[in-house]
């Protein structure tokens, strides 16, 4: 996936066993899911848009269906049809190899065909593309994996355990005496923070600051508008939520990144609980999150 990931249980001889088990869970999903692999069952799947239905593996099928709830819950602002634009703006590997500078791309100012473009059908698990249609996870794919491999753990081992993928949160189990206590910042060495604490469900963090790279001089990210089909143009520099899960937490972060200035009230009408940092380290908070002293 491009990132560094921590397993984290409350009892210490279940390390290696929890460990085991989110390295094989991400280690499926990677070789199922990933658009950066030409054999991952995505890419084929991408590749027969077009060509009717194509049936689904239950684990890709799991991936798109959350995919799918985080283009609902956001009317549309999350959407996995922005395959071809994100590769259209240079993000055609991972990011660990994105190359930081290039030549100039081309880049087309286009709606996104959009999720309820989609042929889902959840009894003959198939799903067909529209010609020219590519699917990108990588909106909802981290915290899904977090929730997915957090779940494992905590059924299989009986443990408490946090997951965090990339900066995308899930716990697990009966969570230790004060809770999972978190540190919200930027990066590691970010001046501004605040440490909060966890106790179920997921916390994620969007923003567009850590995974941007140049092309032909001018600034990318890799968070897509679907309503241009480019680099979301935003106030905020990062935003991070709490939510019953990692993959709604994630969905509602990286919805108010791109509705902008709009996103505080409507965190607050879900009642999500957020942290909005403007790009000159001004912080908003909504939804019920509060301050406290870092």
């Amino acid at each position: 996936m491009g990132t560094d990931h921590t397993v984290i249980v409350d009892e210490a001889e279940a390390l290696p066993a929890a460990m085991a088990i989110v390295q094989k869970q991400f280690q499926e999903i990677d070789e199922t899911c990933s658009r950066f692999r030409s054999d991952s069952e995505l890419s084929r799947l991408n590749g027969r848009s077009g060509g009717g239905d194509v049936p689904l593996s239950p684990l890709l099928e799991e991936a798109i269906v959350a995919a799918l709830h985080s283009a609902a819950m956001t009317g549309g602002l999350v959407d996995l049809t922005v395959g071809k634009c994100v590769a259209e703006v240079g993000y055609t590997v991972t990011f660990r190899d994105l190359p930081a500078d290039g030549p100039p791309v081309e880049l087309h100012v286009r709606q996104v065909v959009g999720w309820q473009a989609l042929g889902y059908d959840p009894v003959a698990h198939t799903l067909s593309l529209p010609d020219g249609v590519g699917l990108d996870l990588g909106a909802s794919g981290k915290a899904w994996a977090a929730d997915r491999a957090a779940a494992a753990v905590a059924s299989s081992l009986g443990v408490s355990v946090l997951v965090n993928c990339g900066g995308d949160i899930a716990v697990r189990g009966a969570p230790p005496q004060g809770g999972w206590p978190v540190r919200v910042s930027v990066d590691v060495e970010a001046d501004e923070w605040q440490d909060v604490v966890l106790f179920d469900g997921g916390l994620a963090t969007s923003g567009t600051t850590s995974r941007r790279w140049r092309r032909g001089g001018v600034e990318l990210h890799h968070i897509i508008d679907p309503a241009t089909g480019l680099p979301a143009q935003t106030p905020w520099a990062m935003v991070s939520v709490a939510a019953a899960t990692c993959v709604e937490a994630n969905a509602a972060a990286t919805a108010a990144l791109i509705m902008g200035d709009r996103a505080p009230e409507w965190l607050d009408g879900l009642k999500l609980p957020a942290r909005l940092v403007d790009k000159r380290g001004g912080v908003r908070f909504a939804g019920g999150w509060c301050a406290s002293a870092s």
